[in-house]
């Protein structure tokens, strides 16, 4: 790595993490639309349909952004993070249409986590991996925010990442990592079964073992009660709130993703002093 100040590494990481902030947003957006349009083409060839000719949603990658209402593709000025959406005002310059809160809260939070990333392991390959780890962690959020889904395109490779760094190794041993992952899958799993049988509802999605044995897979075994024990006090305040305020109706369900990768990414950055504190607060050693 060059040699820079400390400072710069952070604030470099801040850039970067506005940028990618600005990617996250077209994969929160467009992976959803473009599962869907290969869920009905899957269907129909299943089926022995009609071959579907709706036109795909606009891909990740090559597809320019433009605007949701009007489909006018934005400048380059309108596509600087952040700063774009609060030079418009929030509203698209072409149509007037209001723009989602979203894209500059996705683009704000990418670049002051991507920060603490290098704060936290400085300028290394753990850094890497944890920036890897992080915009990862905030597509999968969003995705689920919006449609309550957790694409196995994002959550089945950051699995296989965390096995792969494992071997190194670079934050927990293989075999801590293969245990936290297998453990992380079957302790949901076994939740979720458990519920349906006692209430003949599912209380969450698959992809919430699959995202919980990916962070297993990071962080080991010892993990994961305290991520979910976090991420349920998160999501029961949350829920609560939402609830009060007449935001969220008790019978529409509440996503459980954001609130098990919160809990990761927590444990991934202060895990080792949250440990610690409990200990020395419980007078153990």
């Amino acid at each position: 790595m060059p040699d820079l100040p400390f400072a710069l590494w952070i604030a470099l990481a801040g850039v970067l993490g506005l940028l990618v902030g600005s990617f996250l947003n077209v994969v929160i957006l467009r992976l959803p639309e473009r599962m869907a349009a290969d869920w009905r083409r899957e269907a129909h060839d299943v089926l022995e349909l009609e071959a579907d000719t709706t036109p795909l949603p606009p891909g990740i990658v090559r597809e320019p952004s433009h605007c949701p209402q009007c489909k006018h593709p934005l400048s380059a000025s309108d596509n600087i993070p952040l700063f774009g959406w609060l030079l418009l005002r929030g509203r698209c310059r072409y149509c007037k249409a209001k723009i989602s809160i979203q894209y500059p809260l996705v683009e704000l939070l990418s670049g002051v986590l991507s920060a603490v990333i290098v704060w936290k392991f400085g300028p290394s390959w753990a850094a890497l991996a944890g920036l890897a780890l992080t915009w990862t962690l905030i597509a999968l959020s969003g995705i689920d925010f919006r449609t309550q889904l957790l694409p196995d395109q994002l959550t089945f490779p950051l699995l296989w990442l965390g096995l792969l760094l494992a071997l190194l190794p670079m934050f927990v041993t293989a075999p801590s990592a293969i245990i936290g992952a297998a453990i992380g899958y079957l302790s949901l799993w076994s939740v979720y079964w458990v519920f349906k049988l006692l209430t003949g509802k599912e209380g969450m999605g698959h992809g919430d073992f699959k995202l919980l044995a990916a962070l297993g897979a990071w962080m080991g075994p010892v993990s994961l009660l305290p991520m979910i024990l976090l991420s349920s006090l998160i999501g029961a305040l949350l829920g609560g709130i939402l609830i009060a305020l007449r935001k969220h109706e008790r019978e529409i369900p509440i996503p459980f993703g954001p609130f098990i990768a919160a809990a990761g990414w927590v444990w991934f950055v202060a895990g080792d002093g949250l440990l610690q504190g409990y200990m020395q607060l419980t007078g153990l050693r």
